[in-house]
Order: C-alpha cells, then structure tokens, then sequence
C-alpha cells in the first residue's frame, strides 16, 4: 500500500502524467513521466522535514499535556485545572507569537514556569524547522525537481505548436531571438545550469520553458516536449556531435512525424543521422566551403541564394567581387582547414597548407603557427589566405601578419568565439565565419521558409547570367526587401476556379499571375519553381503551360499573395484575370448574364 499523504499530494500536483508523453500511431511508445519524477519535490519535503515536524510535534504535546497537568486556581483561589483544548488553544497562540492573551483564570507560578518552559522549547523547536526548510530550499537537488515539476506544467499548458530547442549556446540564442520576433513557440532543454538560467534573463516575448537536462535521457527528452501533440519540430543545436546525433536518433524512432534539423561538425555524424529518417543536416563548415565556391563561380549566385535565406524585408546584400582564382594559403589543418581545403582544391584551386605545431589531443590543431611557417607558404604571392585555426587570437594575427605581408590578398578566417566579434570587426576581415551565425542563418531558412530548400539547390547550376536575370526580375516585380515565398498548388481543393482552364491546357503563367485590380497589370510576384510530375523547371517565364497538379514556388509580397489567393479562389475574378472576362458573382447576375453575351473590361 502506497503512503496515504504522498497519495493525497501526488493526487493535487502531480496531473503532468494525464498530459504528458503519450505514443503515436507509427511510433515506439514514448517513455512516460516516472512517478520519481513527478513527485520528488514532495518526497523530498516529507524526506527532509520529517524530523523537524516530529519535534515540533512533540514539543507541542508535552507543552499542552503539562499545562493541563499541573493544578491552577480560579478567580475564588480554588483548585482548577485548564482541560486539553483549554491547554491546546492557549499553546497555540502562544507557540506562534500571536499572543491572544485570552487566558480563563490567572496562572499560578507553577503554570508560569512551565509556560516559560514551553515558549523557549517552541523557540528552538521552530528554529530547528525553520532552519531546516530555508537548507531545504537551498538545496540543489529540490530546486531541480521543482523546475522541473514547473517546465513540465508549463510545456503540457502550451496551447499552440512548440519547437523543441536542444542545445541553447550562441547559434539557439541567435535563432530563439529569430522565432521570438516570428511570433513561434519553443522550449529549451540544455544540461548546463548556467545557460538554462539565461533564458529567463534573455526576455522573450512570450513565456518559455526551460529544462536543465541531459538530452541523451529519452526519458527527459520526452518529457522536454518530444512526447507532446504540440511539439512541431526538433532542433538539436548542442556543441556536442554525438548528443545532437542522439536526439535525432530519439526523434526518428519515437516521433518520425517530426521534422528535426541538427547541426554538426562531422560528415561521419551527418551520414549517420541522415541513416534515420530525413533529417535536415548542417554542418556550418561545409556550408561556408560551399558558399566560397559558389563565389568562385558566380557572385550573383551567392547574392541571390544570401538574399532569400535573409528575414522577410531584408534588404538586397551588394554583389561582392569575383574571387580571386590564384594559390590560396590555408593556416590551420582543423576541422575547418581541412574541410576548406578540400573544397577549394574542388575547384581546381592551388592551395597550400600551413599545418602548424601539433598540439593537445590527436586531431585537434591550437594554432601554434609562427613566423617562419608564414614565410615557408610564401604569402607574399598568395591570391588568399584564410586563417584557420582553433584560436582567435591566432587567427587574428595571422590576418595582420599576412596584411604586412601581401596587402593585396583576400583575407578569410574563423571566428570560433562569437564573444570575439568586435575583434574581428576592428581588424575587418574580407570574409568572416562565426560558425553560430551561419547556423542560426541556415536553420532559419529552413523553418522560415522550406519550400525555399527545393529551389536553393539548384540555383548554382542555373549560372551567373541566370542568376542576375532573376535578381533584377526580383527587385522589378517584388522591391528590394527579401520577399515572402510560398507553395501553390494547381489542384481541385487549392485552385477550384482553375479547373477549366487546367482541363483545356491552356493556361499560361503569365495570364494566371495578372492583378484582379487591372489584368493589364502584372501582379509583384515570381516563379522561381515549378514542379511537375518529379520534375523540375527553374525560372518558367509568362509563356509556360500550366497542367493540373503543378506546384509553384512564389516569391512576392503579402498583397500580391492575397491578391492570387483570390484569383485561386473566386471563378469570377478567374475569368476576368486569364480570358478578361466580366462574369457577375451574385445569383441574379448570373441569371441575367445567360440571355446574352458576357463583356470584357475593355468593352465597359
């Protein structure tokens, strides 16, 4: 038989369990909430305070039961003794420092005595309990339970879709700002202390919840949101390849209905996650070696694929100069250099490596490279050289050191620390990767906008004069704001007042994205995409076909996207925006219309 009073407490705090982690059809069962879990808060009060209580307990009963004892006097001086509850009632106020002083007769000096007795026992016993509480409370393993009873409470009471936040270092706290400022949900679970206690000191828009965990525990992952009908995605954004590798793991096994973007440093781990389920991978050093080759090829390329990954509104990034397609002089054979290194040589560049002194554990590069090794690479005819070691400091010098040297060079480097960013700002590097702005910028396209994650992929094999053609399509039809981009979908359920149109093939695109103001004005949106039948074409211009079942990726403004909704939508502005058409909307119009022919715009 359980314990009747931690049923009675478990009963009123512990409803987490009703709401918490359950099992999805297709899925492993999600571990539940343990009991331990739920209610060790209050195991640890009764735990901890169980001997206080007693001895305020029987301080309390030996105080009421001798002053009941002992003989006392009324108001004639016959013998009286006060009776238990008497005794209790009096002992009451006066153990708590209330001091009714609602006494029935006057005490004699025994009672006196033993009443002084009694006030300096419950003296220490309250000082005892006290005592006991504030180390309770103090305690760090009561505090965890109670934030973690509190994040538990506040996850299940979320009535909205949440992101699972694992991980909160400098790239989560870049894009916690991000979806904050977007109006989106999340929850933070991170193992150190120190972080999870920041995201109450970061003030975010909205309440959010915060649990100080090991992400590598199912079982606190589950109850960290993965196991609610809420949660809407995973993003594992800790520092720690094989933890991020866990939480996709988890995520794919027990929640294959939830998309999870991970970050990493590693190609092993990436394939490895990439084995469960489709995860989105990034890998922030693979992506800059990525971007350095695109601008090797076609600085428009770079500047189309930076300006629709940015915010909706952000302005259009100037195009930066070509390259320069000389010997690179890379320094630092880390994670970094290596990764680089084989992406220029991609390319069919010279590179040259500066590797430096070995230092600390196997694989691991801390920079120690000097002055002679800089000569050794003979910079001074270097087309670039990219710092890249695992230290900024070192880095630092060395963009001054090959400053001296060739001032005409292109200077990259590495910025490992994010807290080093005016550093790196008052030596101005051409090209800079803060490994936490790259990532918080590539997860943000991905939840932003994932349709876009279609369409970015093919843009480097489109080529540099393809790639401008769209850039000035972009700002001529949409301004120079990064605009909103979204999916149409030709069919029956999303566009009802194309069928006919569809059924004949012969809708063009350019008749269908007109404006129902004035068909002779074209509304402010692109096409970057079309998809039809597994098939890709990139860029259709106004002559393109449409089919039914053809899917549209769209760039243009909130209006514009209004505006199309409508013509989708509504038969009559259909016929006026594709045949120019004037079809009345209301019953008697259309009654009227069919005794005689209809009239375009252009006859009223």
């Amino acid at each position: 038989m359980g314990n009747p009073l931690l049923i009675f407490w478990y009963r009123i705090f512990g409803e987490e369990e009703e709401n918490g982690p359950r099992s999805y059809a297709g899925a492993q069962p999600l571990p539940s909430i343990p009991s331990g879990q739920t209610s060790a808060g209050i195991l640890l009060v009764l735990r901890r305070m169980r001997i206080p209580l007693v001895v305020i307990i029987v301080i309390f009963a030996v105080s009421v039961l001798g002053l009941s004892l002992i003989p006392g006097e009324d108001a004639q001086g016959d013998p009286r003794r006060m009776g238990i509850f008497e005794s209790f009632y009096f002992m009451s106020y006066t153990a708590t420092t209330i001091g009714f002083g609602e006494i029935p007769h006057t005490f004699t000096a025994a009672q006196r005595m033993w009443v002084t007795f009694a006030i300096f026992l419950s003296v220490i016993g309250w000082a005892y309990a006290i005592g006991s509480m504030l180390a309770l409370l103090q305690d760090r393993a009561f505090r965890r339970a109670l934030a973690r009873r509190h994040f538990v409470r506040k996850v299940g009471h979320l009535g909205e879709p949440f992101l699972l936040l694992v991980g909160y270092g400098n790239a989560a706290k870049r894009l916690a700002r991000a979806l904050d400022d977007m109006g989106r949900r999340f929850a933070v679970v991170d193992y150190d202390e120190n972080r999870v206690a920041s995201v109450d000191l970061d003030s975010y828009r909205a309440d959010t919840p915060a649990l100080l965990a090991d992400a590598r525990d199912t079982a606190k992952l589950a109850m960290a949101g993965l196991g609610y009908p809420n949660c809407e995605g995973v993003i594992a954004l800790t520092g720690d390849d094989e933890t991020n590798l866990d939480v996709t793991m988890t995520a794919a096994l027990l929640r294959p209905d939830v998309p999870v973007i991970a970050r990493t440093f590693s190609r092993e781990i990436a394939e490895k996650m990439r084995a469960f389920g489709a995860p989105e991978v990034v890998n922030p050093l693979d992506r800059f070696g990525d971007h350095l080759r695109i601008l090797l090829r076609s600085p428009a390329e770079y500047q189309l694929m930076v300006w629709l990954t940015s915010s909706p509104g952000t302005p259009l990034p100037p195009r930066r100069a070509p390259l320069p397609r000389g010997r690179w002089v890379v320094c630092g054979y880390g994670r970094f250099g290596r990764e680089l290194t084989d992406d220029l040589r991609a390319e069919g560049l010279e590179v040259t490596v500066v590797e430096g002194k070995r230092e600390g554990r196997v694989g691991q590069f801390a920079g120690r490279i000097d002055a002679d090794d800089l000569e050794s690479a003979d910079i001074q005819h270097a087309a670039a050289v990219v710092a890249a070691t695992e230290d900024d400091m070192t880095n630092l010098w060395l963009v001054e050191e090959a400053r001296r040297i060739n001032g005409e060079a292109l200077e990259v480097a590495l910025q490992n620390r994010a807290a080093n960013s005016p550093l790196f700002d008052a030596v101005g590097v051409d090209i800079a990767l803060v490994s936490a702005e790259v990532v918080a910028h590539e997860v943000m396209a991905r939840l932003a906008n994932p349709v876009l994650m279609r369409f970015l992929p093919q843009v480097p094999r489109q080529g540099e004069e393809w790639a401008s053609h769209m850039v000035e399509r972009l700002v001529d039809r949409c301004g120079r704001g990064t605009p909103d981009l979204w999916r149409v979908r030709l069919t029956e359920e999303e566009a009802p007042a194309l069928a006919p149109w569809l059924a004949e093939g012969e809708l063009r695109l350019g008749d269908l994205l007109r404006s129902p103001r004035g068909r002779e004005t074209p509304l402010g949106v692109v096409t970057l995409t079309l998809l039809r039948s597994g098939n890709r074409v990139i860029g259709p211009d106004d002559d393109y076909l449409l089919r039914r079942d053809d899917q549209l990726l769209i760039a243009g403004g909130p209006s514009a996207r209004r505006a199309l909704d409508v013509t989708l939508t509504d038969e009559p502005t259909a016929s006026y925006v594709i045949d120019g058409r004037i079809v009345p909307s209301g019953w008697v119009g259309q009654l009227l219309s069919r005794k005689g022919p209809s009239r375009s715009r252009e006859e009223v």
